[in-house]
């Protein structure tokens, strides 16, 4: 908890072994650090980094939590959830 707001650690390895988001369901919102971006997802070319880990992370800790869910990314724009299941070309 922070304050009145309540969330979740999602762990979502890829990018690095111990890579995490933090999910706000009441908000409707979650911040994705260098998981997943606008049409891209974090790089997975650094030590520990994992493609087949990230995409499976996306797809099934980010892309479930719904729709209507806008995610801050640790750099650039943020986005829907919905839009970005629909469009990223890194997670199909």
């Amino acid at each position: 908890e922070l304050g009145k707001v309540s969330g979740r650690i999602l762990h979502t390895p890829g990018h690095s072994p111990g890579g995490c988001c933090l999910y706000f369901p009441d908000e409707k919102l979650v911040f994705t650090g260098d998981t997943l971006f606008r049409s891209s997802i974090g790089r997975t070319d650094l030590p520990g980094g994992s493609y087949e880990q990230i995409t499976r992370s996306v797809r099934e800790r980010l892309f479930t939590l719904g729709d209507d869910v806008t995610f801050y990314p640790g750099h650039g724009p943020s986005g829907l959830i919905g839009e970005e299941r629909l469009s990223n070309p890194y997670v199909r």
